[in-house]
């Protein structure tokens, strides 16, 4: 069992039926009592019930009439979604992004901590608890906290097994350092799996139903990670190291891994990897700019140039764009998804990327599985990850908003939250129901997944 502070289920049929209601408004937007009863099979004398409930606890809103069948209008209603907030939180290598979103995923506050190095990585967990305890006192709407890190993140030890160019972070233990650190739940997710979560919520398709069972968020960043949503659940693996992409090799014989493999494929098309090959023969020369910057900084240099023109620009990004290519060609073969959504650092080279991994897919990938797998780059507002991040905490809320609720009201009365550690919270590979749960001293909620599950597979 990982390591959690307390039970985090719903606590009666009650609150997990204002989860499927916060649930069905979430994915439907405005919706009807009639529409809600009929698409949860309850009654509609259960469904007013429930609803005057979340009304009285600040969870949905009454909007105003609604067209209804024969003519007849009804009440619509609508999660609040711009009433609660989260923070986002996202380590890479180099850079800490962190955000303040509503529930709808709108950033409200954005920002970037000094760029991290192996010596000041202890001070930037000290600056990441120290802003986010500031956001918290400030806003007691803030009801969560949630942090997308790098993998293969191990869930239950709550380190990094390895991270390459910057070996630092393997000594941080993410559970000890921010599960007790703050006065509501703290939630931490590998940076894929929470990229992934981002796409499914706050950018699904028309053909995904608002609810997409079949999808992969491949990462091309300081890192690079693949998350899967299969089937409607989150792929982690026994420890939480599944779909560990950037260590997949794509040449035997060739570059050295820091995770002792030769070949792995970030070590070709990370933004580290980019910003090493423009500082390396044969384009040391062509790019001198390229020593004062940081990766993301390089690489979004070098996308600039290709697309105004420059030849050398153009010749690397094509030739990155063809290992990011050989990435996709097994996610396609291995995973099978409807749905590849490329983001992150290395994603900003648009179109000329796209164009050219659509190309290699065609080329190299199973026919009969590519022909059913649409390829695209990451259309979310902000960074995927850290969005990623917020995503995490906002389905914890849509699968326990009855628990938020309460914490927001007492945070609000009181000025304050629960004593530190009291509700922390932490993302482990069990995220079945469990039956500890009280209804007396709630928990933050478990880390199922809403509408997906994180069961292991």
């Amino acid at each position: 069992m990982g390591h959690r502070t307390g039970a985090c289920q719903p606590s009666s049929t009650s609150e997990l039926n204002q989860a499927r209601i916060s649930g069905q408004l979430y994915r439907h937007g405005t919706l009807s009592r009639a529409s809600i009863a009929k698409a949860l099979g309850l009654t509609a004398a259960a469904i007013s019930k429930l609803v005057g409930r979340m009304i009285e606890a600040g969870i949905v809103e009454e909007t105003g009439d609604l067209p209804g069948a024969l003519h007849r209008r009804s009440i619509g209603l609508r999660l609040r979604t711009d009433a609660y907030k989260v923070i986002g939180v996202k380590f890479a290598r180099s850079q800490v992004l962190w955000g303040v979103f509503d529930l709808a995923g709108d950033p409200l506050k954005q920002g970037e901590l000094p760029r991290v190095s192996e010596g000041n990585i202890p001070g930037t967990v000290r600056a990441v608890t120290s802003l986010v305890d500031t956001e918290l006192a400030s806003d007691p709407a803030i009801v969560a906290v949630a942090m997308a890190v790098p993998g293969p993140y191990l869930r239950d030890e709550g380190r990094i097994a390895l991270v390459t160019s910057m070996q630092g972070w393997r000594g941080v233990n993410f559970i000890d350092e921010f599960s007790r650190a703050f006065p509501v739940p703290t939630f931490i997710e590998q940076d894929a799996r929470a990229g992934a979560l981002a796409q499914s919520l706050f950018a699904p398709t028309e053909t995904d139903g608002g609810s997409p069972t079949n999808l992969a968020y491949y990462l091309v960043g300081e890192g690079v990670g693949l998350g899967v949503i299969d089937g409607g659940r989150l792929i982690n693996g026994e420890r939480g190291g599944a779909t560990e992409l950037g260590h997949v090799s794509i040449d035997a014989a060739g570059r050295r891994c820091e995770c002792g493999n030769r070949g792995c494929l970030e070590r070709y098309c990370s933004a580290v990897a980019i910003h090493k090959a423009m500082e390396e023969p044969p384009y040391r020369g062509h790019f001198p700019e390229a020593a004062g910057l940081s990766h993301a900084q390089a690489c979004r240099f070098l996308f600039l140039q290709a697309s105004r023109g420059d030849g050398t620009a153009r010749e690397l990004v094509e030739r990155i764009a063809s290992y990011v290519g050989y990435g996709c060609v097994s996610v396609v073969n291995a995973f099978n998804p409807s749905r590849i959504v490329i983001g992150d650092i290395v994603a900003a080279a648009g179109r000329p990327l796209l164009d050219t991994v659509q190309r290699i897919v065609a080329e190299r990938a199973l026919p009969e599985l590519r022909e059913g797998t649409h390829i695209e780059l990451s259309r979310l507002p902000a960074d995927a990850t850290l969005l990623g991040a917020a995503a995490v905490a906002v389905d914890r809320f849509l699968h326990s908003p009855t628990f938020f609720a309460e914490l927001k009201r007492r945070r609000q009365g009181e000025g304050m939250g629960p004593e530190p550690g009291t509700h922390a919270g932490h993302n482990h590979h069990d995220h079945r129901p469990g039956s500890d749960a009280s209804h007396e001293q709630p928990a933050p909620p478990s880390m199922r997944l809403h509408p997906y599950r994180q069961d292991r597979q």
